[in-house]
């Protein structure tokens, strides 16, 4: 017997109204009563995201008759019994501009399957088909689809008909409808296309050049074939945003329209140095997380949390390959990448959350507390991104020394390809120690225990300093100062802090963070405050760090604050800023070993 496909229809009916119409028919229903779930989190996005809450009017019928839907728990629903097919319909609120859901308007639609297509329960490995329709009128008029999903009757870039082999194939192909911008190229026989939404001005034949670089470079790493027939990126061009999702043969990513090359535009400016990051990043993500992924995801369970202790390895890996990829694929220069390396280290070293939360706990926490980030967020939390990315480094670079160049993380990432993404096998727990072990031939268990279950600093200077690699801390000249840079004024003394962070938005300068046993912890206050004036002048955001500077560390300032509508009034003494600032720079003389050790490293070649 043919198996029938589960059979979706999607269609804006309401671009003005968000509103996405959805109909799912199943031929063989269950016969005591099928039941339907929508995923309560994406993958990639480790946040119970509740989809469902977006669903509205789910109705039901067969052979010709309504059937009773009970709604079982916040994502569930139940059909009354039938003899099928089962049809059922419902709405979808659609307005998340983001990568992870929904959004339709009179310019555009944007879906990832898990936010908008029910599962049939029991039946997720059933293929399915799903007809894409354009919304009624002439809104839709030079409209095209872009998807990684199979094509099946559809045109290319057409509405119509495209396949899944079963439920979790149907939902890891993202879908943009819209009057988009559209190129391609090929990457080692690969095509991929290059799909721009939103007002923008790029030079698509750089951008497209240029992802072409990188894409070519990762499938060299793990090796040709690369592991995918077609490859679609999803960019979303809007003033201000950034972000982007994995998947198994496209990304979403979502940037601001300035962070794209414009035409005449020759030098990679660091606006598009983190967009081509970015773009880097999905992309290695489709071996590392997609097909190399935690034993923990085999398969996926939508429904609930799923913790894991390896996101360090799938987000921090990731993340530290980004960048290097960069330079190995010759977009940037080795100074470039030092900069992009020295503000990551930057970063981990402002946050005193790097002191209180090991890398394995923040893996395991991401549901509850680095997807919900709040006012004490930098003060108890490290980023699995950051440090993560560090730690990778630091194995890196201990493998390299230690093996005298004769072994390196990019072989422990090949073999866990080898062993884990070409067969599906998910990754235990241990797992990545364990390669890391074998490959290297090295010793390695007090490197992960202080890299992974403490909170010990990473011995990232010594390790650069083994490469010929210089690594200096200094305080940041201004709040904007994101380091990677040598100071602009070397005689100026530190400046005051008051250990805070300010509100992005609006005039006044509001409390975000307070930063643990500073200044202005010590003087009672907190964050949601609202500073009015120091030494009685005015302050706004714009003129706060003005007005401390103006001040040296020690010198006592009079600081007046509104908390919620209560008057505050606190003397505060400033401190100098703290040298965490990081400016790396490669030593002229150095060694012929480490010298070629760190050649290795940039280009990638074997050491």
């Amino acid at each position: 017997m043919i198996d029938e496909p589960i059979a979706y229809r999607i269609q804006p009916l309401r671009p003005e109204a968000h509103r996405v119409a959805v109909r799912c028919i199943v031929p063989r229903p269950d016969p005591s009563g099928q039941h339907f779930v929508l995923p309560a989190w994406i993958p990639g996005s480790y946040l119970i995201r509740d989809f469902a809450r977006h669903l509205l009017r789910v109705t039901a019928h067969a052979e010709g008759r309504p059937l009773a839907v009970t709604k079982v728990d916040k994502h569930t629903w139940a059909c009354a019994a039938c003899a099928g097919p089962l049809t059922v319909e419902y709405e979808v609120y659609a307005w998340d501009l983001s990568v992870r859901a929904a959004h339709v308007d009179t310019t555009h639609a944007y879906f990832n399957g898990s936010s908008v297509f029910l599962m049939v329960s029991g039946q997720e490995h059933r293929p399915c088909r799903v007809e894409i329709v354009p919304p009624p009128g002439n809104i839709a008029r030079g409209w095209r689809v872009a998807t990684a999903l199979r094509r099946e009757g559809a045109d290319p870039y057409g509405f119509g008909s495209y396949r899944a082999d079963d439920y979790d194939e149907l939902i890891d192909h993202p879908v943009e409808i819209g009057d988009f911008t559209l190129a391609t190229f090929e990457a080692c026989g690969v095509p991929h296309d290059v799909v721009l939404s939103g007002r923008h001005q790029a030079d698509v034949g750089r951008l497209c050049a240029d992802l072409k670089a990188v894409c070519e470079h990762h499938i060299r790493f793990f090796g040709e074939p690369a592991p995918m027939d077609r490859y679609v990126f999803l960019i979303t061009a809007v003033g201000e945003g950034y972000g982007g999702l994995e998947h198994r043969a496209s990304t979403s990513l979502l940037c601001s329209r300035r962070d794209l090359p414009r035409p005449g535009e020759t030098e990679v400016s660091e606006r598009y140095r983190t967009f081509l990051a970015l773009a880097s990043h999905e992309y290695f993500h489709a071996w590392n997380v997609k097909r190399i992924k935690p034993q923990a995801f085999v398969p996926y369970d939508l429904t609930r949390e799923t913790p894991t202790r390896l996101l360090w390895a799938f987000e921090g890996l990731t993340s530290y390959y980004d960048a290097l990829a960069l330079v190995r694929s010759r977009l940037i220069a080795p100074e470039a990448y030092l900069e992009m390396l020295a503000q990551t280290i930057t970063r981990l070293m402002r946050g005193g959350g790097r002191l209180v939360q090991t890398l394995e706990d923040s893996s395991f926490d991401a549901w509850i507390k680095f997807y919900k980030p709040d006012e004490n967020t930098p003060n108890a939390v490290v980023s699995y991104y950051t440090k993560g990315a560090l730690a990778a480094l630091a194995l890196d670079l201990t493998i390299r020394t230690r093996t005298r160049g004769a072994k390196s993380l990019d072989d422990v990432m090949r073999a866990l390809w080898t062993r884990h993404g070409k067969t599906g096998a998910g990754v235990p727990e241990d797992g990545i120690e364990r390669v890391a072990a074998e490959v290297s031939g090295l010793d390695l268990g007090s490197f992960f225990d202080r890299a992974l279950r403490s909170t010990d600093e990473l011995p990232i200077e010594a390790l650069l300093g083994e490469i010929g690699i210089d690594v200096v801390f200094r305080p940041a000249e201004s709040d904007q100062d994101k380091g990677g840079k040598a100071a602009a004024n070397t005689g100026r003394a530190p400046r005051a802090t008051l250990g805070i962070r300010l509100a992005d938005d609006g005039p006044d300068a509001t409390l975000a963070h307070v930063v643990d046993n500073g200044p202005a912890q010590h003087a009672g206050l907190a964050a949601g405050d609202v500073i009015l004036a120091v030494d009685g002048l005015r302050a706004t955001r714009d003129n706060l760090e003005a007005l401390i500077g103006a001040h040296p560390p020690g010198a006592s300032l009079r600081v007046h604050a509104f908390r919620r509508d209560e008057l505050m009034d606190c003397t505060i003494t400033p401190l100098p800023a703290p040298a965490d600032t990081c400016v790396l720079s490669l030593r002229a003389d150095l060694d012929a070993p480490p010298r070629a050790r760190r050649t290795s490293w940039l280009t990638g070649a074997p050491g």
